[in-house]
């Protein structure tokens, strides 16, 4: 099998177009969620503690002099990212349960059994005919 075509065949399957569009929306989402955190939580929790901006929080290693840029450790930027991973765990948690449960109630649920076919009709029919005599 040619390296191309094997390529085509995994690039076409089912799973592998679900995986891209989970990433595409993933993306997206991961967006909302940084800006839900930067816009609308983190402005009332920097305002708890004394209207500290976190995203400006350093602390200087070595001050800039002679053209040479200050090196500074910026824990408000990793303090950020942190709630923004907090935010996203929380929503994908609270997501999957909301599936898992929605899938539970779906498999509690006993399903139908399909109509018999005009052939398994017309034998049962048989059957009863032959069972009255």
């Amino acid at each position: 099998m040619s390296f191309i075509k094997e390529f085509k065949e995994f690039a076409v399957k089912g799973n592998v177009m679900d995986m891209a569009v989970g990433i595409i929306i993933g993306v997206a989402f991961g967006k909302i969620v940084s800006s839900l955190v930067a816009d609308v939580v983190m402005p009332p929790i920097g305002l708890l503690v004394g209207g500290v901006d976190f995203s400006n929080l350093v602390i200087t290693l070595r001050a800039a002099s002679d053209g040479v840029d200050a090196v500074n450790l910026r824990y408000g930027m990793f303090l950020q990212a942190v709630f923004d991973f907090l935010i996203v765990a929380f929503a994908v948690f609270s997501a999957v349960k909301v599936l898992n449960h929605l899938r539970k109630k779906e498999a509690e649920t006993p399903a139908k059994p399909p109509a018999p076919s005009a052939q398994e009709q017309l034998l049962m029919e048989i059957r009863d005919l032959l069972k009255k005599e």
